[in-house]
């Protein structure tokens, strides 16, 4: 059998896929932060869902 041509830490279809819909997320809700009115209700919110993503980076589906 043929070697595989990607990179031993290549990304699968469906992880990279899942991990466009993830950033997407992210970014759209960083969007929807700068909306609200207050900087310090803006500056929690961000600070909030920063770490949410940071302390679920390596979360999976399986």
């Amino acid at each position: 059998m043929a070697a595989s041509r990607l990179p031993p830490g290549a990304l699968s279809l469906k992880q990279f896929l899942r991990r466009q819909q993830v950033l997407q997320l992210y970014r759209r809700i960083l969007r929807a932060i700068r909306e609200v009115p207050a900087e310090a209700d803006r500056r929690y919110l961000r600070d909030w869902a920063r770490e949410e993503f940071r302390r679920n980076k390596d979360a999976t589906e399986e």
